[in-house]
């Protein structure tokens, strides 16, 4: 489990696709970008980026992206588990507590878009900052991040 309950959701964007698997907390960044609205546009694609350097991060995921052979078994909706390839619900403003930690983060720290989607209290070249951090690592690995992106 990568998020924890407590949560304070402000602000989501559900206009973009992810064709990879994805863990609930993690970064995700924009691959390809559909025009106007780009709601059911295809090209409107999110990635979890390798190297978060000169990535655009967008937000935290807040669904578990899976790939399952849907003939055997189905998606578990009480996991808010998403098919690879579907839409997916990327929080852009509110706090999640998140186990998807690059390093030791100190309250107040920035935070910032590190590699493999995680979030990391020190800049990696030119990563862009998603928000502040509110807590350090708890013994479970665990920080509460305040993500406020535009």
């Amino acid at each position: 489990m990568a998020l924890k309950g407590d949560r304070d959701v402000l602000q989501t964007d559900i206009s973009y696709f992810l064709n990879e698997t994805a863990e609930k907390g993690q970064v995700v960044s924009i691959s390809t970008q559909g025009s106007g609205a780009a709601m059911d546009n295809s090209s409107a694609l999110a990635t979890v980026a390798a190297e978060a350097s000169g990535a655009t991060p967008l937000g935290v995921v807040l669904n578990d992206v899976v790939n399952i052979d849907q003939t055997r078994q189905h998606i578990n909706w009480h996991k808010d588990e998403v098919q690879q390839g579907g839409k997916i619900t990327i929080l852009t403003k509110g706090t999640v507590v998140t186990d998807q930690i690059s390093g030791t983060p100190t309250a107040g720290q920035t935070a910032y878009c590190a590699d493999a989607g995680l979030i990391a209290g020190t800049q990696d070249g030119t990563a862009l900052a998603i928000g502040r951090f509110l807590s350090t690592k708890d013994a479970d690995g665990y920080a509460k991040v305040a993500v406020n992106l535009p």
